[in-house]
């Protein structure tokens, strides 16, 4: 089974509108983690499929419980920690979980607080729950490959093997990303040192390696945008059979440019993730090119200036139109915060 992108996007879409009215334990529960489950394929309300308030006596506590444990064939598979919205999920809370773990069944355990989905298992010592996740599910900030992941936890698709054979890719994978693009956004002396000895044969003087640290942030972030740009042209050339996305609503006099419908291409790119984005359409004019939520002029992500010498990029996310100068299309990218906030206040 694959998650459908509607059910997580109605989701993270009412985490951002109402999180404020939602930020307790109970509230998050029923409004953002049950239905996350049932969009997993759980039938929450079935005691043979999903267990509230799990018990289960441990070595020196009875009665504690655990939020929620998830049965396959009348065994528990999974154990649920639920959290508030605000807590900021860390090892000192996997205690139940820890205790939990040692006496079921279960291969796997979750911690959540309705937005982040940690996910642990045994993968240090057996019957232990690893301090660290293997996979974590960000509602709010997810891509085609963590909503692929995560279909593995689906009822239809769960493989314990299948999910434990990747489980230590996921894991090491998780932990580096963020080394990476630390090492990419302020380039360690050591890591420096290692490319310049791929790239530079002479004495390493303090102006060189300024030079270089400057280069690598510049490399890492045109890497970025050439992988964007590689992604855009496909779908130029390929467009994506399920994609019913409005197509721009023209008058005879108005051309719609090639530029224009990269430009669009990339707005709907930097959104994945953030909303459904069938959702997004484009509108021409004479004056300017409009991507809009919902093909609603009221709710304008961009507008694209570019029928002029020096093209101007509209962003709503404040009261009015702010109008920047851009000199490529590339340079959109350096705007993409500024068009999530405006989903956001959508």
């Amino acid at each position: 089974m694959s998650i459908g992108s509607e059910a997580l996007a109605s989701l993270a879409n009412r985490l951002k509108d109402h999180g404020h009215a939602i930020s307790t334990e109970e509230a998050i529960k029923t409004s953002v983690i049950l239905p996350f489950f049932q969009a997993l394929g759980y039938d929450v309300f079935n005691p043979a499929e999903m267990v509230p308030e799990f018990t289960a006596d441990t070595y020196g506590k009875k009665g504690e419980k655990v939020d929620y444990a998830i049965l396959r064939d009348k065994d528990v598979s999974m154990l649920v920690e639920c959290k508030s919205l605000n807590t900021e999920l860390n090892e000192k809370h996997l205690a139940q979980l820890y205790r939990y773990f040692t006496v079921t069944n279960a291969r796997f355990a979750i911690l959540t607080n309705g937005q982040y989905y940690h996910f642990y298992t045994d993968l240090k010592a057996p019957n232990k729950l690893d301090s660290r996740p293997f996979f974590v599910f960000n509602l709010l900030d997810y891509n085609e490959a963590s909503v692929e992941e995560l279909s593995k936890f689906s009822n239809a698709s769960f493989d314990v093997e299948n999910i434990l054979a990747q489980a230590e890719r996921l894991k090491y994978v998780a932990a580096i990303k963020p080394v990476l693009n630390g090492l990419m956004e302020e380039p360690s002396d050591d890591f420096v040192k290692l490319i310049a000895a791929a790239v530079y044969d002479g004495r390493l003087s303090q102006q060189v390696r300024e030079t270089l640290t400057i280069a690598i942030k510049s490399a890492y972030r045109e890497l970025l945008r050439e992988r964007v740009r590689a992604r855009l042209n496909t779908a130029l050339q390929e467009p994506e059979a399920e994609d019913d996305t409005p197509l721009p609503k023209n008058s005879e006099d108005i051309i719609t440019t090639e530029e224009e419908i990269e430009g669009y291409l990339l707005v709907k790119s930097m959104l994945r993730g953030t909303l459904d984005t069938n959702r997004i359409a484009m509108r021409d004019a004479k004056s300017y090119c409009a991507v809009l939520l919902d093909d609603n002029n009221r709710r304008p992500l961009v507008r694209m200036h570019f029928n002029r010498a020096q093209k101007y990029l509209g962003l709503f996310d404040g009261e009015v139109e702010d109008r920047q100068p851009i000199s490529s299309l590339d340079d959109m990218l350096d705007f993409a915060d500024r068009i999530r906030a405006t989903v956001a206040k959508y």
